[in-house]
């Protein structure tokens, strides 16, 4: 589970205005974070499947989330894969 102080960072680095929490932008940056933690306990508990399913519906649902900004507005989307580093 990502920490208080790491999610708060995250918001701040990401958003696109002061107070904001649900934009696009941050929440696939929340969900990258809980991706990045999810992967590495992955990495020595190879045989968690519970948490492998969770992985799968985190990774599902910032995909759905980086379709609707492609959609809406491409330079945003562009902007937010270079700063995420999520596109090798």
């Amino acid at each position: 589970m990502i920490q208080k102080e790491k999610k708060t960072q995250v918001i701040l680095e990401n958003a696109t205005h002061e107070g904001d929490t649900g934009s696009p932008e941050v929440q696939v940056a929340i969900l990258t974070a809980r991706i990045n933690e999810l992967t590495e306990h992955l990495r020595t508990h190879k045989h968690d499947n519970h948490s492998r399913r969770g992985l799968l519906m985190m990774v599902g649902k910032r995909r759905s989330l980086l379709d609707y900004l492609a959609k809406k507005d491409i330079n945003r989307y562009r902007a937010l894969i270079a700063k995420l580093g999520i596109r090798k």
